[in-house]
């Protein structure tokens, strides 16, 4: 595990987005007070929190991904782009008072350092087969998303999944479902669960797997 993470981070709640180790999140910042968040993260150490917010914007999940500024570009317009590259998921233990305009808030990483293991590519022939590919190509030509899945095949086997369940059309619970599942392993299993339940049962009304 890491040891270099902050233990005070700032966040930057946002509904419906939600991003995994490895992946990348590019973003598109114009509200004042993210604006503060993003200057102030590249004076500092780059780092910023995501966290997905709940119904009420001011509930948030607990469990979020911690990332680095790896890109950024001041628009004209007063915007700013950044390239946001997932480092590990984090614990949110409390919000820390503050006066700044943005949120932040006291954090953990211990339950998740297989953020830092290589993944295991043959932990289950069921599951790392040419059905689970088949399956998740189908799931995804169904749903009207495209995937260069040419250049999909080059990445790393946790890069594949954390791509996956990151772009996923599923609901947001969903997609935290997967982003607080520890292991991989564990998480390309409840991948496969999630895309099984869309293909054979798409018209039975539900909308989650509980």
């Amino acid at each position: 595990m890491k040891d270099i993470f902050p233990e005070k981070i700032p966040i930057f709640p946002l509904s419906g987005v939600i991003y995994f180790p490895k992946t990348n999140l590019p973003l598109n910042i114009f509200e004042k007070r993210y604006l503060d968040l993003v200057n102030d993260a590249m004076k500092k150490n780059k780092l910023m929190g995501m966290v997905q917010s709940q119904r009420d914007e001011k509930d948030i999940y607990q469990i979020g991904c911690l990332g680095k500024i790896s890109d950024f570009q001041k628009s004209k317009d007063g915007r700013i782009l950044i390239n946001l590259t997932g480092l590990t998921r984090f614990k949110i233990l409390q919000e820390i008072e503050n006066k700044k305009p943005y949120r932040e808030f006291e954090v953990e990483y211990g339950d998740f350092k297989v953020d830092f293991e290589i993944a295991n590519k043959t932990f289950d022939n069921k599951i790392n087969s040419l059905s689970f590919v088949e399956k998740t190509r189908t799931f995804f030509k169904r749903s009207g998303l495209l995937l260069n899945w040419q250049e999909f095949e080059k990445l790393d086997f946790d890069q594949q999944i954390n791509t996956l369940a990151m772009i996923a059309p599923v609901t947001n619970e969903e997609k935290q479902k997967m982003l607080e599942t520890v292991t991989i392993e564990d998480k390309t299993k409840t991948l496969l669960k999630i895309i099984e339940f869309y293909l054979h049962d798409s018209s039975s009304g539900r909308d989650t797997i509980q």
